[in-house]
């Protein structure tokens, strides 16, 4: 997405299990005709429970062929799985919400530097544990993702994020709103 693009483009990234996609689900029903998700493309199989648009679900062949077709805002490999966004287009005044990792969120600054950046963190490790299990990640992704957290924290300070701790829902929806705002108020 261009630079001059008239859609404030807000990047949400965080650490698995910090409540991103329920917190950007959550953001986006409040305000519809204000905010449009992108919707993310992933290679890695559906959880148990998890919602079939969370991502469009496809595989390594049809991800790999939409990266030679330079279909991709941004894309990363991560946990041995793609996830990538495809290239944007918002309805006309609407802001673009993106909810992606930190590899994602590098990308986007580098071809629109005036995004908004939101890193979401759990209120703590053992809490972003706790519910990295409640949506059925398994043993060894639970530990995976929960070695990469500081990594992206430190990743997501580096890149001058607005830290929002999710400890309850309603409230973090209210602070991002207040953030988004600030930022479109700002353009």
């Amino acid at each position: 997405m261009p630079p001059e693009s008239e859609s404030l483009v807000v990047v949400v990234s965080g650490p698995g299990g910090v409540g991103k996609g329920t917190v950007v689900a959550e953001l986006v029903a409040r305000f519809p005709d204000w905010l449009w998700l992108s919707r993310s493309w992933t290679t890695r199989e559906r959880r148990p429970g998890e919602a079939a648009d969370a991502y469009e679900f496809v595989d390594r062949e049809a991800f790999e062929a939409r990266i030679a077709s330079g279909g991709f805002l941004e894309y990363a490999e991560f946990l041995d799985n793609y996830y990538g966004t495809p290239t944007p287009e918002p309805p006309p005044g609407r802001d673009l919400i993106l909810e992606i990792d930190v590899q994602g969120a590098r990308q986007v600054i580098e071809t629109t530097p005036d995004a908004l950046l939101i890193f979401l963190m759990a209120p703590s490790a053992q809490e972003q544990e706790a519910r990295l299990r409640r949506r059925g990640d398994p043993p060894e992704k639970v530990a995976q993702r929960l070695a990469k957290a500081a990594e992206e924290a430190d990743a997501g300070a580096e890149l001058g994020a607005s830290v929002i701790v999710n400890v309850e829902i309603d409230d973090t929806v209210k602070q991002m709103e207040a953030v988004i705002r600030a930022a479109s108020k700002s353009r």
